[in-house]
């Protein structure tokens, strides 16, 4: 049988398929670490088990499928009926047998790869809606999944961290971060700077008088954007420590 390839030439969106892909793997190498028993565990994210991560990762390639099936057949099909039927779906999947729960990330991810393998090259800029009511063009799905699969890696709490994931994603996760903030307003007085790339980057609150100025490397910023931990940031006002770095803003 002759193999298959994705239909697209696109070289900035076949870069962004292999990260998708590439973070598929990583989570899938930290979900196999796993025992079934540890499946009952916590992670990272407060008030979900192990078994609420891979559900929602889970289901999140379903949705997202739908979304890419949107884009090949023009048929409206959202990512999911209501923000309700998400947060059901993913305590309802909590819930399987370990091996019912394994074989949900892994049909849904190879689901997901196979529809956006068989996108038409001129369907990936068909506009599609995210759940949030974003109208956005196909090939933002993957994007989308990349963000998932590397961040709910970590937080698997299975000895994967945020220095894990490759610092092309860091850095556009961190430009979504803060353009997030900036839009809302929330980043007032806030500036963070990332100290260990070769370009400087700086975000927030650049005109503020006297920012509360949160730095650090890419990792220990991003880890500290998304709400997960302050370890490896510090924060200076006026050229004085802040003790304890202030959590950031909501992203979400």
């Amino acid at each position: 049988m002759v193999a298959r390839h994705d239909q697209t030439t696109d070289p900035v969106l076949l870069d962004g398929l292999l990260q998708a892909r590439r973070g598929t793997a990583f989570f899938a190498r930290k979900l196999n670490e796993l025992t079934d028993a540890d499946l009952d565990g916590g992670s990272l994210l407060s008030g979900w088990t192990r078994r609420h991560v891979v559900a929602h990762v889970g289901y999140n390639a379903r949705a997202i499928a739908r979304l890419v099936e949107w884009a090949a057949t023009g048929v409206e099909t959202p990512m999911y009926p209501s923000v309700e039927v998400r947060n059901h779906e993913i305590d309802f999947g909590a819930t399987l047998s370990p091996i019912a729960l394994r074989n949900l990330f892994d049909h849904s991810a190879v689901h997901l790869n196979v529809e956006w393998r068989d996108l038409p090259a001129d369907s990936w800029h068909h506009k599609v809606k995210t759940v949030q009511g974003r109208v956005v063009p196909a090939e933002e799905t993957v994007w989308m999944r990349t963000r998932e699969v590397w961040v709910h890696a970590v937080d698997l709490d299975n000895g994967a961290s945020f220095a894990d994931i490759p610092a092309p994603v860091l850095a556009r996760l961190l430009k979504d971060i803060t353009g997030a903030w900036s839009t809302r307003g929330t980043d007032k007085d806030l500036v963070v700077e990332v100290t260990d790339q070769p370009s400087a980057l700086v975000y927030g609150d650049t005109t503020a008088g006297s920012p509360v100025m949160v730095s650090g490397p890419l990792a220990a910023i991003a880890q500290w954007a998304t709400g997960r931990c302050t370890a490896g940031v510090t924060a200076r006002r006026a050229g004085e420590a802040v003790e304890p770095a202030p959590a950031a803003p909501a992203w979400i």
